[in-house]
C-alpha cells in the first residue's frame, strides 16, 4: 500500500511533478479544467473524476444519437445473437465480449430488446474509453482541459464513432486499451515517486491490475497480442530490476494466465456440458478449441507483410487524414514531442502503433479500418502532449514565469485557446461524421428477417450464408420466432458433416420446403443451372429464393 512520507498534516495533499509533465499546480486554479496528477488520493475525487465523467457523457450522447435501433447483418448480428445466449462466437471466440455482453443484456433489459442492448453496450464502451482517455491525458500533460479535448476528440473520430453505434468487439477493445494505458502510466508514476522518496511502495497493484486488463483484452480481441512486446519493453524500462522481483513477476504471470484461462473456459463449457443455443464450431474438442482460439480459418489472411511498403504507407496516410483531417500532419510532430517529454510513454505507444499499423496494412480480411482504432487513441494522447508543450512555450513568451503552482492568467487563457484550437477541426467535421456514422434509421435487417420468416413455408430449410444467417439466428434463437425453420449456414454444414450445397438441397427436396441465399456468384450460377427456382427477393439466388426441384426431373 503506497503511503506519503512527507510528514505533512493529514488532509494536505503532497503536490509533486509527474515525470515529463509540463507543470505542477494544486487544485483547480483559475480554470476548473486544470489540475495535475498527485501522488496520493487526498484531493477530492470529484476534481479528478468529474471531467472524465463529463467527457464520457458527451461520448455516450454522440453514440446515442447515431445508435442502431435494433438488429443488423454480418458480425454485428452474430454478437447480438451470441451474447444474450452466452454462446460462442466465431474465431477467436471473443469470450470477454460474450460474457460482458451477456451481463449487459441482463442489466440493460429496461432499454429494449437484446439486439438494442448490445448496441447500447458499444456506446457505453466508447464512453468509458473517452472518459478514461481524458484522465490519462490529464496524467500525461497536467492539463485536464487537454484531457477533455482529447477524450471528446477521440469519441468524435470517425472510426470510434462508427464502432460505438452498434454491437462491436472493437468498442470494448478500445475501452480496455484505454484502461490498460491508464494503469501502466499510473504504475510508472508510482515507481518514479517511490524512487524520489515521496512515497513508499511502487504501486505494484496497478501493474497487476494492468495484467488482468491485458488478459481481458486478449479474451476480447486478438489485436491485443500485438501489444505484448510494447508492454513488456515498457515494463522493463520503467523498472529495470523487476525481473529480480520474483514474487511480483509470478503474480503478474499468474493473474494473466488465470484471467485468460477462465475466460476461454467459456467456449468448451458452453459448447459441451452447458450447451448454449448458438455455438460456433466444436470448441468442446481439443481440435475444435484450437481451431477457434487460434483462428485457423483466417490463416493466410496476413499477406506479404514486407511487400509494397510505399503503397501501404500511402494508405496509412490516407486513413490518418480521413480520421483526423487537418490535424493529421501534426501527429508525427506530436510523437516527436512526446518522445522528448515522455520518452517511456512514447516507447510504449509508438511501438504499439507501428506494430498494429504494420499488421493491419497486410491483413486482408474483414473491415480492416476498425483495426486502426487503437492507434487513433494513441494519436490523440500525442496531440494533447504537443498542445501542453505549446501552452508552456506560449506562456513563457507572454512573460509568465515557469509553471510551478497555479498558472497565471495569461497561461490560463492560452490553455483555453490552444485547447479550443485542437478541438475545432473535429467540431467542424461533426455534421459530416455524424451523417457517416448515423444508423438511427437503419432497420434493414429487422425488416428483412420479418419478411423472410413470413414468406417461408412451415418446416422449411434455408441454406444461407453468414451475413443473412446471423440475423435469422437472432430472430429464431433469441426472440423465439419460427422455431420450425432449420437454418443451415456454411459453418453448420461443416460442423454437422452435411456435405456440399447441392448435397444439402437434394437431401431435403421433396421432404421439406427448401430456400437458398448464396453469396458466391459461382454457386448462384450452379443453382440456376441445376434447379428450378422461384425468386422471392430478387432475380437470382443471391437473394431469398425457393428451390422447387431439379431441372428436367
Amino acid at each position: 500500500m503506497d503511503s506519503p512520507t512527507s510528514g505533512r498534516p493529514p488532509g494536505i495533499p503532497s503536490w509533486t511533478a509527474v515525470p515529463g509533465a509540463t507543470s505542477v499546480r494544486p487544485g483547480w486554479g483559475i480554470l476548473p479544467a486544470m489540475t495535475l496528477a498527485i501522488t496520493d488520493n487526498d484531493s477530492p475525487a470529484w476534481t479528478r473524476l468529474l471531467p472524465a465523467l463529463l467527457v464520457a457523457l458527451v461520448a455516450f450522447a454522440a453514440a446515442w444519437i447515431a445508435l442502431l435501433p435494433g438488429l443488423a447483418f454480418w458480425d454485428t448480428g452474430e454478437l447480438q445473437a451470441v451474447a444474450p445466449l452466452m454462446g460462442t462466437a466465431h474465431p477467436t471466440g471473443f469470450p470477454t465480449y460474450v460474457l460482458l455482453g451477456w451481463l449487459a443484456s441482463v442489466v440493460l433489459q429496461p432499454f429494449g430488446e437484446p439486439a438494442f442492448r448490445l448496441n447500447l453496450f458499444s456506446a457505453i464502451c466508447a464512453a468509458v474509453a473517452a472518459g478514461v482517455t481524458a484522465d490519462l491525458v490529464r496524467k500525461l500533460t497536467g492539463w485536464t482541459i487537454l484531457g477533455i479535448v482529447a477524450g471528446i476528440g477521440l469519441a468524435l473520430t470517425p472510426i470510434v464513432w462508427d464502432v460505438a453505434t452498434h454491437a462491436e468487439a472493437h468498442s470494448l477493445h478500445l475501452a480496455l486499451l484505454a484502461l490498460l494505458l491508464w494503469m501502466l502510466v499510473t504504475w510508472d508514476e508510482r515507481v518514479a515517486a517511490n524512487e524520489r522518496g515521496e512515497i513508499t511502495g511502487r504501486g505494484d497493484r496497478f501493474l497487476v491490475a494492468a495484467t488482468i486488463v491485458f488478459g481481458l483484452a486478449v479474451g476480447n480481441h486478438s489485436l491485443t497480442l500485438l501489444l505484448a512486446i510494447p508492454v513488456g519493453i515498457y515494463v522493463l524500462v520503467v523498472d529495470p530490476g523487476i525481473l529480480r522481483r520474483g514474487r511480483l513477476v509470478l503474480g503478474c504471470v499468474a493473474a494473466l494466465a488465470l484471467t485468460v484461462t477462465l475466460l476461454y473456459l467459456e467456449l468448451p463449457l458452453r459448447a459441451g456440458p452447458f450447451r448454449a443455443a448458438l455455438v460456433y464450431g466444436t470448441p468442446n474438442t481439443w481440435d475444435g478449441f484450437r481451431y477457434v482460439v487460434l483462428a485457423e480459418q483466417f490463416q493466410g489472411s496476413l499477406s506479404d507483410p514486407f511487400g509494397d511498403l510505399p503503397r501501404k504507407f500511402g494508405e496509412l496516410v490516407t486513413r490518418t487524414v480521413a480520421q483526423f483531417g487537418i490535424l493529421a500532419p501534426l501527429i508525427p510532430i506530436a510523437f516527436v514531442v512526446t518522445a522528448v517529454r515522455r520518452p517511456r510513454y512514447a516507447l510504449l505507444t509508438g511501438s504499439a502503433a507501428v506494430i498494429t499499423c504494420f499488421f493491419a496494412a497486410s491483413y486482408v480480411n474483414a473491415d480492416i479500418n476498425r483495426y486502426y482504432i487503437g492507434p487513433a487513441l494513441l494519436a490523440w494522447t500525442w496531440l494533447a502532449i504537443l498542445a501542453a508543450v505549446a501552452i508552456e512555450a506560449l506562456g513563457s513568451a507572454a512573460g509568465e514565469p515557469p509553471l510551478e503552482a497555479t498558472p497565471g492568467p495569461r497561461t490560463s487563457v492560452i490553455a483555453v485557446v490552444v485547447a479550443i484550437a485542437l478541438l475545432v477541426p473535429t467540431v467542424v467535421a461533426v455534421p459530416a461524421r455524424h451523417k457517416a456514422a448515423d444508423l438511427s434509421r437503419q432497420h434493414d435487417a429487422q425488416t428483412w428477417v420479418a419478411r423472410a420468416f413470413k414468406t417461408m413455408l412451415p418446416d422449411a430449410v434455408v441454406v444461407s450464408w453468414w451475413s443473412y444467417s446471423t440475423p435469422m439466428w437472432y430472430a429464431q434463437r433469441v426472440m423465439g420466432q419460427r422455431p420450425d425453420i432449420t437454418i443451415l449456414d456454411d459453418r453448420t454444414r461443416i460442423d454437422e458433416n452435411l456435405g456440399g450445397l447441392t448435397d444439402v438441397i437434394d437431401a431435403n427436396l421433396g421432404k421439406r420446403p427448401v430456400y437458398v441465399l448464396r453469396a458466391d456468384p459461382r454457386e448462384v450460377k450452379l443453382l440456376a443451372d441445376t434447379y428450378d427456382l422461384e425468386y422471392i427477393d430478387g432475380t437470382d439466388a443471391s437473394k431469398l429464393t425457393r428451390v422447387i426441384g431439379r431441372k428436367n426431373s
